[in-house]
């Protein structure tokens, strides 16, 4: 063999090792649109909500109602009727229902087939943001201004129970396959577990303190793992053992996390944090073993997120913000966090893999 001469194997071998890397590099997300969306208001906005059987995104923005956005088209289909104050979408594919949760602590049911808006429920003085239990066939809606969870019948919408939490902050919630739901306590540094059957707490686990600030929430059943997006100093996903509440492992994310989202389909965990602007992609490599995949660029602000789990493009929204000295602000999830946003810069990202 002559010096520096490779058998024809290795640079086989080493001619694939670079068309991986290459793919790997070339399959990492990026902003594929940026759609501006007028406003009659200055935007303020909250959760996304994706139905992947007929490709539509609801979007909240409360003073305008619960906005329609036709992925497929890539247009949007206007405003569900009487949903002013929208801040969150509950999707309940099997009785054609969705529910919007109403800042005024009330619920506007509608068909997810014809997007026709049945009527407004009242069942609180304020809400936040609602999760779907397929077991129980219930939507605990989170109500922290008066530190309490609502239960309500999905197929009627109608209030069924009430359980007081602790907790002024009562942030992420994510059922678990069996009638439990896990439910984050951010002023607390704790996750708690509801029996969703009974409506009654079961469990209470401290986070601290390797996950400070617990936020946005998600679980593997198959794993028995909770996933956590931690806001504090040193923000992480922590994945915790539902059985016991032990941390297993951590993973470095961005400041501001508000969302966390498990594809089951690709043991993956995504996570949006609006401070550092950036979407975190994490592997599940087994239980108690997580790896970083990439940390992609978005938007400042874009906090909330939404997954198509069939493309697996990722929707996020921002708006131009800035702090305005003379009004107070909001320095608990930064020093100088937005108190300002400016008509009509309200934008709707969607990230793909190209």
């Amino acid at each position: 063999m002559k010096p520096f001469q490779r058998p024809l194997s290795a640079l086989v071998a080493l001619a694939a090792a670079l068309c991986t890397i290459t793919a790997d590099a070339g399959s990492l997300y990026r902003i594929e649109s940026a759609q501006t969306i007028k406003s009659r208001n200055t935007p303020n906005w909250d959760y996304l909500a994706f139905d992947d059987a007929r490709s539509m995104l609801y979007i909240s923005r409360r003073e305008d109602g619960i906005l329609v956005y036709d992925a497929k088209a890539k247009k949007l289909r206007g405003a569900l009727a009487d949903t002013k104050g929208g801040n969150a979408t509950v999707l309940v594919p099997e009785f054609d229902r969705g529910y919007t949760i109403n800042l005024d602590g009330s619920t506007t049911a509608f068909r997810l087939s014809t997007r026709k808006t049945l009527q407004r429920i009242k069942f609180g003085e304020d809400a936040d943001n609602g999760t779907y239990d397929p077991v129980t066939q219930q939507i605990v809606v989170t109500m922290g201004d008066s530190q309490q969870i609502a239960f309500l019948d999905a197929k009627t919408g109608a209030l069924i129970g009430k359980l007081r939490l602790d907790s002024q902050k009562i942030e992420g919630a994510a059922p678990d396959g069996k009638g439990g739901l896990f439910i984050a306590l951010r002023d607390r540094d704790r996750v708690v577990r509801i029996d969703l059957k009974e409506r009654k707490l079961t469990a209470e686990f401290p986070t601290g303190p390797s996950c400070e600030l617990p936020n946005g929430i998600a679980v593997d059943p198959l794993t028995h793992r909770v996933f956590i997006g931690c806001r504090g100093s040193s923000p992480v996903l922590a994945a915790m053992d539902a059985d016991n509440g032990r941390i297993v492992a951590t993973t470095t994310i961005g400041r501001g996390n508000d969302i966390v989202v498990f594809d089951p389909s690709q043991r993956r965990i995504y996570t949006s944090n609006g401070v550092d602007a950036n979407l975190v992609v994490i592997d599940q490599l087994d239980a108690d073993t997580y790896r970083l995949v990439e940390a992609t660029n978005t938007r400042p602000n874009a906090r909330t997120m939404a997954l198509d789990p069939k493309t697996k493009n990722v929707y996020l929204v921002s708006a131009e913000g800035a702090v305005d000295a003379s009004k107070k602000w909001n320095t608990a999830v930064a020093p100088l966090y937005p108190n300002t946003y400016f008509k009509n810069t309200f934008t709707l990202l969607t990230l793909s893999r190209r």
